[in-house]
């Protein structure tokens, strides 16, 4: 990771600096305290040059940290009292989404999120978030479940993509996804959706489709990654980084261009760097967007829905 990382290097060798510093200095009696002080000064100016300026490749690689929060990570500092469901009463049990009930704030909410590995036993368990079709049929349950008492709905968007095997098409992934976004279409309560890592193809489609969809700052949301956009467009996936520069992944390309509807700031360095704070920014995001939609009547909720992917994408009439 540390090769994929190379333009955070400065920050980390200073920040490993600092600390040495500072343990010596609480062990010696010799005093470095203005020496040290210095030295956070400068490591201040140099985040804020090296964070104030990642590239769309630099974002992807921060998307794609290790540490980089997932989302049973977040629903702790979210929602009280979240009590997850399993299965999709067709297949099985899919790990790489994990969903359920919860309250916010006191209100009865479901929450959907896709959910990567801590480790490589965990990935496997979850398949590195990559959902089989009786995945996206579970978050389908837990959303209709949603709909019939009608709770709003909240997804959380981490994911390379659906899984592509073998297994996975003799289930129908594309028909799954199909029927995700075509029954969200038509859902009578609020659907937000908030890219907090990576928003890979139609695996992240399908949790997509929401009234309001946010990302964070350093996530991407994209049709392919940049290493198969460049194998297919140049014969050569080392050239990822120019492809994810030309494709324009970033939360800031992506609001400008309005797919999504709004920017969550990060903590400085990304949202691995502090849990705590980025579900605070997280959470005055979500608390505006939900109070929000929930004035809308049923059938207002469905006619926003369906104007906002109308009207994405530029076309020209003949």
């Amino acid at each position: 990771m540390a090769n994929e990382m190379d333009f955070e290097k400065p920050v980390l060798e200073l920040r490993t600096k600092i600390a040495d510093l500072k343990e010596y200095n609480a062990k010696s009696e010799v005093d470095l305290s203005k020496e040290i002080e210095k030295l956070e000064q400068r490591l201040e100016k140099l985040e804020a040059e090296i964070y104030g300026n990642m590239t769309a490749w630099d974002k992807f690689q921060v998307a794609r940290h290790p540490e980089r929060p997932t989302t049973l990570d977040y629903i702790p500092y979210l929602f009280e009292d979240f009590m997850e469901l399993h299965g999709d009463r067709y297949f099985g049990d899919d790990a790489a989404i994990v969903g359920g009930i919860a309250k916010y704030k006191g209100i009865p909410v479901t929450v959907i999120g896709h959910q990567r590995g801590k480790d490589t036993k965990d990935n496997l368990h979850r398949n590195f978030g990559m959902p089989h079709p009786e995945g996206f049929r579970k978050a389908l349950r837990l959303m209709k479940q949603a709909n019939k008492f009608r709770r709003p709905i909240i997804c959380l968007i981490d994911t390379k993509g659906a899984y592509p095997g073998r297994a996975a098409e003799e289930r129908g992934q594309s028909e799954a996804i199909a029927r995700n976004l075509y029954e969200m279409s038509d859902m009578k309560v609020p659907i937000i959706s908030i890219v907090i890592g990576e928003g890979g193809s139609g695996g992240a489609l399908a949790l997509g489709a929401g009234n309001q969809i946010f990302m964070l700052e350093n996530a991407v949301f994209s049709v392919i990654t940049p290493e198969g956009a460049a194998a297919i467009l140049w014969k050569d996936a080392s050239l990822a980084k120019k492809a994810a520069e030309s494709m324009r992944i970033a939360a800031d390309d992506l609001y400008e261009l309005e797919i999504i509807d709004g920017i969550i700031p990060e903590v400085r360095g990304g949202a691995h760097h502090d849990l705590k704070k980025q579900a605070e920014l997280i959470d005055q995001t979500l608390s505006k967007s939900l109070h929000a939609l929930m004035a809308f009547t049923e059938d207002q909720l469905v006619e926003q829905r369906y104007n906002k992917f109308k009207k994405i994408g530029v076309y020209e009439e003949s």
